[in-house]
């Protein structure tokens, strides 16, 4: 697992030094991502631990976020929001920002949470859904990976594996940088 390197957008620069890097693996029909944190803990705006379960929002604080689709041209995406809370968040859209409301629910991803000395790592296994899943008709997938941090005194930076736009947008196409399986 090669970790990728998440880069601040410079419209939100962050007021500490911190590096943000995130690796994956993937099955079928699993992806585990594993964030990794660098920076002063005291630095951090850490959201409070909560029971593991569903829950809006999560993107106003620190907060990881994964957005995948199938690499066939369809604009429907998932999203996927992982706190250090212990709560999450899983968000189908048809396309760009079009949420649809009627997609069955995922299945509560498994988070795991280590505070280190130097910052924090968060694991997250994620079961996909059907429409994201890879199968044998060869078509692999494409995936944003990104952060939201918050530091003390409440400023928040947006970090990504590529921003395409002038402000911060995780949800923009052109932002989903990662093929899967690599080309």
């Amino acid at each position: 697992m090669t970790p990728l390197d998440l880069h601040c957008h410079p419209a939100s620069p962050c007021p500490v030094p911190l590096t943000l890097r995130v690796g994956l693996q993937r099955s079928t029909s699993e992806l585990v991502l594993v964030w990794r944190l660098q920076a002063d803990p005291a630095a951090i705006v850490w959201p409070e631990p909560r029971p593991a379960g569903p829950a809006d929002g999560l993107w106003q604080h620190t907060c990881f976020e994964a957005f995948v689709r199938r690499d066939d041209g369809s604009p429907a995406y998932t999203e996927f929001n992982l706190a250090p809370s212990g709560q999450w968040a899983c968000y189908r859209f048809r396309a760009e920002r079009e949420r649809d409301d009627h997609a069955t629910a995922a299945a509560p991803p498994l988070l795991q949470v280590q505070r280190l000395i130097d910052g924090m790592q968060l694991t997250a296994r994620i079961e996909l859904p059907q429409a994201a899943q890879a199968d044998d008709d060869g078509i692999g997938w494409r995936i944003g990976l990104s952060a939201v941090i918050e530091t003390t005194g409440g400023h928040l930076s947006y970090w990504a594996l590529h921003h395409p736009a002038d402000r911060p947008d995780f949800h923009h196409p052109a932002g989903h940088v990662l093929h899967w399986p690599a080309e």
